[in-house]
């Protein structure tokens, strides 16, 4: 009777381990695309200060396992994001590059964990971005940066909640970026970004989840074009393209067994693809930049794979002394 009622309990114990490991595997990163696109590898004109604010809309069409195929045809679940972000980039430089900084303060809704479709928010103070230390350099040919960026777990989380408005860890993140002129004018131009973010334990999690590295490129080919009102300074700078990004995980999740100190890691990491397309317009006397870009995932495995559709609004401030 002993061995029965053991048994029962060590089968309840094993259920419950499953179904923590299908709720956690496969977590997601704090790099939300859509950010960057046909300039990734260019940073703003020296002395310069932007005030932006982000829309971002992700729709989870479907959801794919390890094969790629669809278990999930209608997960129903959406997110959203807005906040306040400020950009400054000074004359000051460092290996001949211009340094900068960026912050990011964000609200969200449905901020998405990982594959649980049950985890839904309401409208809420996000995890905080921060770019400490940024370098670009211009060339006639090409522009490149170097950038550091930290994710400050300063949405609400609990380990399991259904209401979290954050992801509970710290996250670092390098990048590094090129955009390049490919005709004599500059005209057209392909820009790439690779980022590589790594993850901190979750919040209130004492056997140590975490998030596993993940490799993200994005970037597009795209052109540009000049408005002209009867001066020689062009009234508004146009510019449109087709854009990607893609994203691999190159480590495992690690998913602690409770009182046991053993790692789980889940077979399988998480990828994807996705192409789109982004047009952009500086009105040059207001100094207003409005960009859309939307993306459409493909390939995804072991992850959500739907739309991303990211707007910018955002007023560019010079910094330079007046000229008299």
């Amino acid at each position: 009777m002993k061995s029965k009622i053991t048994l029962s309990i060590l089968a309840c114990c094993l259920l419950c381990l499953v179904s923590s490991q299908k709720v956690f595997s496969q977590l997601k990163g704090d790099r939300l695309f859509g950010g960057v696109g046909l300039d990734a590898g260019t940073q703003a004109p020296a002395e310069t200060f932007s005030l932006l604010v982000p829309l971002y809309f992700y729709d989870a069409g479907s959801l794919k396992n390890k094969n790629g195929d669809n278990i999930n045809g209608s997960p129903g679940l959406n997110m959203f994001l807005t906040g306040i972000g400020a950009n400054y980039v000074s004359k000051a430089k460092i290996l001949g590059g211009n340094y900068g900084a960026s912050i990011l303060l964000p609200f969200a809704t449905n901020r998405i964990e990982g594959n649980n479709i049950n985890s839904k928010s309401s409208f809420a103070f996000s995890d905080t971005y921060i770019q400490p230390f940024q370098l670009g350099w211009h060339g006639k040919a090409a522009d490149f940066s170097f950038n550091y960026g930290l994710y400050i777990p300063t949405g609400k989380y609990s380990l399991g909640g259904d209401n979290n408005s954050g992801l509970g860890m710290w996250g670092n993140e390098f990048s590094a970026g090129t955009t390049l002129r490919l005709d004599p004018k500059g005209s057209v131009s392909f820009g790439t970004l690779a980022s590589y973010e790594f993850h901190g334990d979750k919040k209130n999690s004492p056997d140590g989840i975490k998030v596993g590295d993940l490799l993200s490129l994005e970037g597009g080919l795209g052109k540009t074009w000049y408005t002209f009102n009867g001066t020689k300074i062009p009234s508004s700078i146009i510019k449109a393209g087709m854009i990607y990004y893609m994203q691999f995980k190159t480590s495992e999740d690690q998913l602690p067994l409770a009182n046991t100190g053993a790692t789980l890691f889940l077979p399988g990491k998480d990828h994807t693809y996705a192409l789109g397309a982004e047009g952009n317009v500086l009105l040059t006397k207001s100094r207003m930049l409005l960009g859309l870009r939307w993306l459409d995932e493909l390939g995804a495995v072991n992850r959500f794979q739907g739309n991303t559709f990211f707007v910018t609004i955002a007023h560019i401030f010079s910094t330079a002394p007046t000229k008299k």
